[in-house]
């Protein structure tokens, strides 16, 4: 596995390298990859499904210029900017792998940050499907996306973020895990004191990084995608 590193502002950019790794895995033209980044500015990510007026306060959105852009993931939304670390690892699957089993491939994606985010704060925990939580609080959601021989696996961790923006900006999710006990996100969001560049060292070691590929290497498959649909309106707002 590589880790990509880049400079990308563009949040368009960051939605389009993500589906990249996974399509030029899937291609061959690629293999197992991983990336930590922040959006550079507040941005709103749906899922691939999501219905935006829903899930967004797409009122607030727009009156605080704030884009709404949707992934090619599963899941609920997201509010991502400075101070929400993201990530993205993407897995190969070979023909008999467990990882295209979803239990199995939350289990090992899940883990793996887990026991990173432990070397700073031992007792964070795994709840629900797929997040991280402090002091039964959420600080990261996660979701996946199957391939034919590769899955992307991405998502947030939340340690020095706006989280009043959360609360203006999104809706309460239709679907909630039974720890959230109805909480509204005020009280069910926290941040988390780790050093962002201590767990990105500690992850990579748990997924078995050698080495480091620059994101420039994928401009031709970004640029593809982003005329494609990050570009496009349709996209976005298609639910």
């Amino acid at each position: 596995m590589r880790q990509i590193v880049d400079d990308f502002t563009d949040p368009a950019d960051h939605l389009a390298m993500d589906e990249a790794l996974l399509v030029a895995a899937d291609e061959g033209d690629s293999g197992e990859a991983i990336r930590f980044w922040q959006f550079s500015e507040l941005t709103i990510i749906a899922g691939r499904s999501t219905p935006i007026k829903k899930e967004i306060d797409t009122d607030y959105c727009d009156a605080q210029s704030i884009p709404v852009l949707r992934r090619c993931s599963g899941g609920a939304t997201v509010v991502g900017g400075p101070g929400c670390l993201m990530y993205s690892v993407v897995l190969a699957l070979d023909a008999d792998a467990p990882l295209r089993k979803i239990d199995v491939a939350h289990e090992y994606v899940m883990s793996r940050l887990l026991n990173a985010l432990q070397q700073q704060l031992p007792d964070i925990r795994w709840q629900g499907i797929c997040d991280l939580t402090w002091n039964n609080r959420k600080c990261s959601g996660n979701s996946l996306k199957i391939a034919r021989h590769h899955l992307l696996y991405h998502g947030t961790i939340l340690f020095d973020f706006r989280l009043d923006v959360i609360s203006k900006a999104l809706k309460l999710a239709p679907r909630q895990p039974d720890y959230r006990q109805g909480r509204d996100h005020h009280e069910f969001i926290t941040n988390v004191p780790i050093e962002p560049g201590r767990f990105i060292q500690d992850a990579t070691v748990r997924f078995g990084v050698e080495g480091q590929v620059e994101g420039d290497s994928y401009l031709e498959q970004i640029q593809s995608l982003r005329a494609e649909k990050y570009d496009d309106p349709k996209w976005h707002y298609r639910h």
